[in-house]
């Protein structure tokens, strides 16, 4: 798939097939996320793939948007250093954002369907995945075979207007 194919066809999927993801194509996408920009090339990130089906069913716990991910075939948890500085807050954050858009855009490409959603219950998330004090779960990204239709370019839009949006020189 070209690159702008696979932005079109990136949609947030929640229902998966039972097909495995092969371990080549899941370390495809986390090198995505590795490759990522990062402000100062800071890189303060650390990824966590969870692959069994009792993990899978607890992560579940740590945000009420999760309940998809126990269907998932493997899910990605992006994980922060608490930080030293305040400012350090939103740059790793939005560091975050590009890594988890980059992990999409590569699974999207091997036709792999993802979701994210965000985490709550930080003590949750650290005895499940055993995640050291001084550190904070920002977000899962559920992976696996879409199980309603294939990854394609929507038939139907479902965006605000792109002229709505984007404004050239002023608002």
């Amino acid at each position: 798939m070209q690159t702008w194919d696979a932005i079109r066809a990136r949609r947030n999927v929640r229902t998966f097939t039972d097909q495995p993801i092969e371990p080549a194509d899941l370390d495809r996408i986390l090198e995505a996320g590795w490759r990522a920009p990062s402000a100062k090339n800071r890189q303060a990130w650390d990824f966590v793939v969870v692959t069994d089906r009792d993990q899978l069913a607890e992560l579940a716990t740590v945000w009420q948007g999760a309940r998809f991910i126990p269907g998932s075939r493997a899910t990605i948890v992006l994980t922060v250093p608490d930080p030293q500085e305040q400012r350090f807050v939103a740059i790793d954050r939005y560091d975050l954002g590009q890594a988890t858009m980059a992990m999409m855009i590569a699974a999207t490409d091997l036709g792999i369907g993802s979701g994210h959603a965000s985490i709550h219950d930080q003590e949750a998330l650290r005895r499940i995945i055993g995640m050291p004090e001084g550190h904070s779960g920002v977000a899962l990204i559920g992976l696996g075979y879409p199980a309603d239709r294939p990854l394609g370019p929507p038939v139907k839009l479902s965006r605000r207007p792109f002229d709505e949006v984007v404004h050239r020189g002023k608002w």
